[in-house]
C-alpha cells in the first residue's frame, strides 16, 4: 500500500531553520516526481518546490536560496531543507507525489502534512 508522511515540523525563530522529510512507502520517490506544498491559515494550498524523476528542481521564487530539495533514494526519502525562516513561512507543509501511469493519467499522493511556525 503506498503511503506518504512527513516529518520535521516544528517551532522556530526568525532566521532558524528546519529540515523536512517526505518518508514514502509502496512507491519510489526515484521513480516519480515529488513536490512540496504549504497551506498557511485561511489561504490556498501553494506549490513550493519539486523534484522530478529524473532529479531536476524547482523552487518558487519565495523559497529560492533559501530552501532545498534532496533525495535519498536507498532510503526512499525526500528532504526539504529550509533556512532563513520567517513568520510568513508559517504553514503546514504536505508532500506530495505524482506517478504517471502511460494512457491512464496521472495519480497523486498526499502526506498528512506537518506544520511549521516562525514567531519570535
Amino acid at each position: 500500500q503506498i503511503h506518504l508522511k512527513e516529518f520535521g515540523g516544528g517551532v522556530v525563530q526568525p532566521g532558524g531553520s528546519l529540515r523536512l522529510s517526505c518518508a514514502a512507502s509502496g512507491i519510489r520517490v526515484s521513480l516519480n516526481d515529488v513536490a512540496w506544498y504549504r497551506q498557511g491559515p485561511g489561504s490556498d494550498r501553494e506549490f513550493i518546490a519539486r523534484v522530478n524523476k529524473g532529479g531536476s528542481e524547482e523552487y518558487v521564487d519565495s523559497v529560492k536560496g533559501r530552501f532545498t530539495l534532496s533525495r535519498d533514494n536507498a532510503g526512499n526519502v525526500v528532504y526539504l531543507q529550509m533556512n532563513d525562516l520567517q513568520p510568513d513561512d508559517t504553514s503546514t507543509y504536505y508532500c506530495n507525489l505524482m506517478t504517471e501511469i502511460s494512457g491512464l493519467g496521472v495519480r497523486a499522493y498526499w502526506g498528512q502534512g506537518t506544520r511549521v511556525i516562525v514567531s519570535s
